[in-house]
């Protein structure tokens, strides 16, 4: 079930010959847009999920490519609905938030596929989304940090399967990994009716740590006019040091207090992509508000949590079982 799909997770997503980051997309994106308040007043209609092909089937779900509509664009997704009838009300569900992967080469089946068949096996619709940009998605791929649109088009993932009836609006969960991790803590202070929520290796820190605290170097595939958007936003609104204000705005680790979601926490100590001080202050933070929340530091395990994977499922359906 080892994946390598779950890839390093960048402060911005490389561009791809088919998604270039047009001079157009990039002169229009502030950073001002990813501020939480911003982010609350915006609407997220989601659509009706439209089949676009229909896949061979898991041991006891189907599987089908989907789409939904985000800002005016088609953003792909792959599906799962268990088989059988549904409970009343409908089946639970998940979002599937998935971490960077290059959008040259990432493929809607291809990565995640043993995480996803987990939660699909244990009786759950899932929907991983191809962020704008990615796969056959409409849209830039300008990255999840500094620019809204993989914001967006996660709540509009959410909205989309609201609307579907074999789920159960009341109880959908959010998992995320990495990159997803920011996306879906995100997603948890924006929309208080996410359920509850389970991240792995997440990028979790505020944008002080985020910029100041994450000893990684951008792989070189980032173009630097898509870097420059981190430039851009310190040159206009200053460092987290000298404009804090600004900065706790964008964060979701300033709104904990509004958490109605139990999460659930996953992270290896020898993680070389996202740091273990991510994790370790996330749950800080939420314990002292008294949020409810799950901590599972798995010594000597890497960003994928290879080694602990089948470990780390069982507890991450378990919860969403509790829970949903």
């Amino acid at each position: 079930m080892k994946s390598r799909a779950l890839l390093l997770p960048v402060l911005l997503l490389a561009s791809s010959p088919a998604q270039t980051q047009s001079a157009a997309a990039l002169a229009a994106v502030d950073a001002a847009q990813m501020s939480i308040p911003a982010a609350r007043e915006k609407a997220y209609p989601g659509s009706k999920l439209t089949v676009v092909r229909t896949l061979s089937p898991g041991a006891n779900y189907s599987r089908q490519v989907v789409s939904y509509l985000s800002d005016g664009l088609k953003i792909d997704a792959l599906l799962t609905v268990p088989n059988g009838t549904p409970p009343q009300g409908g089946w639970p569900a998940i979002v599937f938030n998935h971490g960077y992967i290059p959008p040259n080469v990432y493929r809607t089946t291809e990565r995640y596929v043993a995480y996803q068949d987990a939660f699909a096996r244990a009786g759950f619709v899932t929907l991983k989304s191809d962020y704008r940009g990615h796969g056959s998605s409409q849209g830039e791929a300008l990255g999840g940090y500094y620019a809204p649109g993989y914001t967006t088009d996660v709540m509009n993932a959410l909205a989309s399967l609201k609307k579907d009836p074999r789920v159960n609006a009341a109880r959908i969960g959010m998992w995320g990994h990495s990159m997803g991790g920011f996306l879906t803590l995100r997603a948890l202070v924006i929309d208080p009716g996410i359920k509850a929520a389970v991240i792995w290796a997440g990028v979790v820190g505020d944008y002080d740590q985020m910029m100041n605290g994450w000893p990684h170097k951008a792989p070189a595939s980032i173009p630097q006019r898509v870097l420059n958007l981190r430039k851009k936003a310190v040159e206009k609104y200053g460092t987290p040091a000298r404009n804090p204000s600004f900065w706790n705005k964008l964060s979701a680790n300033s709104y904990l207090g509004d958490l109605r979601a139990p999460i659930q926490l996953h992270i290896g100590t020898a993680d070389e992509d996202v740091p273990v001080s991510f994790h370790e202050s996330l749950s800080r933070q939420l314990k002292a508000l008294g949020k409810p929340v799950q901590s599972y530091v798995y010594p000597g395990d890497n960003h994928n949590l290879s080694r602990n994977l089948n470990t780390a499922l069982a507890r991450s359906v378990a919860f969403f079982k509790a829970r949903l």
